[in-house]
């Protein structure tokens, strides 16, 4: 075979990888993504999923997606603006806005396709952008996209960030303050209250990213937004279908206007082929479940607790959380694998998550609950967590 430069620049680069033990490999499941999973033809109890109501198995979720195939098909033959809209976008579409108490809202392929369309067609090079230091990726690279001055402040630091608006204070451009509401390897809460303020005291356009907390904050689970009582004070609300909601895609919730022109400006909405049937139906369905129904959120969080309880008297580094993502702080990337492969040796699936998802040292294992977790998983991982203990002293 002809190697050439490529190639070898590859070889190189990947030696480098795993030498610096960031090296990730992909973990085949041939099962649902349940509590219990297939892994290796084994079964494992997976604390891995930020399936968190359990509703990708749920089966009135999986029956609506199913009955919508049967009459839509599984493919839609365009873009949203070209042949790819059907009468069950606009309903979610009217759904999540009604959901998050917007105007209206735009739904996109991806969470991730929902920033990065989002941001650089709202903010440009004369703009200012104020993130959070532990933002997500998607939100990261929407701004450097949008090519505005990036300002980050310290991880939820209120002070910090006030001092950098006084900053800038004067600039007659555009300011955003970007962040997401439940940060997903911390499992902690942005104080959307106090950004809000901030945003009226420096005319700054508010923007979150409510990814990890639609479905599982607030009275209806509407997210940290509706926890904070602020869904009426948020410029631009993202989030996506794809965690709590059990599905697949992502939305963007605002003003009437915002969503106009976000339908003619995002390239990410306009240029990419639109999301199928099955998934639309499967959306809606669990939207209706998480807004009628409290259950499946109270498990959850009985389950939090129930877990929180062992981790209080352990002797793990742990990050004291109030959402589904716990994370044990490790902090070496060798560790961190070996912490991984004794969890899994033990029928436990928790990977190992190291940098650049990760700051340098921060190294952990993060552990996310469902609601369809049931006690003997969670014995099950104690048990195996009591073991890791011993191991790792």
């Amino acid at each position: 075979m002809k190697v050439n430069s490529l190639d070898y620049w590859v070889k190189k680069n990947l030696t480098k990888i795993k030498e610096s033990n960031l090296h990730r490999t992909l973990v085949e499941i041939s099962s649902s993504m349940s509590p219990e999973v297939i892994i290796n033809k084994k079964s494992c109890y997976q604390f891995a999923s930020n399936n968190y109501l359990g509703l990708t198995t749920n089966p009135k979720v999986i029956n609506s997606s199913i009955s919508s195939a049967s009459k839509y098909g599984v493919g839609t033959g365009g873009s949203r603006l070209v042949t790819g809209t059907s009468s069950l976008h606009r309903k979610l579409e009217e759904e999540i806005a009604s959901f998050k108490k917007t105007e209206d809202s735009i739904v996109f392929s991806s969470g991730y396709l929902a920033s990065i369309g989002t941001i650089p067609s709202i903010m440009s090079k004369k703009d200012i952008i104020f993130s959070d230091e532990l933002n997500h990726a998607c939100l990261i690279d929407g701004a450097r996209l949008a090519g505005s001055k990036i300002v980050i402040y310290k991880h939820s630091d209120m002070v910090d960030l006030k001092k950098k608006l006084q900053k800038y204070k004067s600039n007659k451009e555009k300011k955003m303050i970007l962040t997401d509401s439940v940060f997903s390897m911390d499992g902690d809460i942005a104080p959307l209250d106090k950004i809000v303020e901030l945003c009226d005291e420096y005319d700054c356009i508010s923007m979150i990213d409510e990814a990890h907390a639609t479905g599982v904050l607030g009275d209806t689970g509407s997210g940290a937004s509706e926890m904070f009582q602020v869904q009426d004070k948020i410029d631009i609300c993202m989030g996506t279908l794809s965690k709590a909601v059990g599905s697949i895609g992502g939305y963007v919730a605002g003003s009437r206007d915002l969503i106009d022109f976000l339908k003619n400006k995002a390239r990410s909405f306009i240029f990419d082929t639109s999301l199928p049937a099955p998934a639309l139906s499967a959306s809606l369905k669990a939207i209706s479940i998480i807004r009628k129904d409290n259950i499946l959120r109270e498990k959850l969080y009985d389950n939090i607790k129930y877990f929180q309880s062992y981790l209080e008297g352990s002797s793990h580094n742990y990050l004291k959380s109030t959402t589904p993502i716990v994370p044990i702080i490790v902090g070496d990337e060798r560790k961190a694998l070996m912490y991984s492969k004794f969890l899994l040796e033990n029928q436990i699936y928790i990977p190992a998550v190291r940098p650049p998802s990760v700051p340098v040292g921060e190294s952990r294992i993060r552990l996310t609950f469902m609601s369809t977790h049931k006690k003997k998983h969670i014995d099950k991982l104690i048990k195996v967590m009591k073991k890791l203990e011993k191991f790792s002293n």
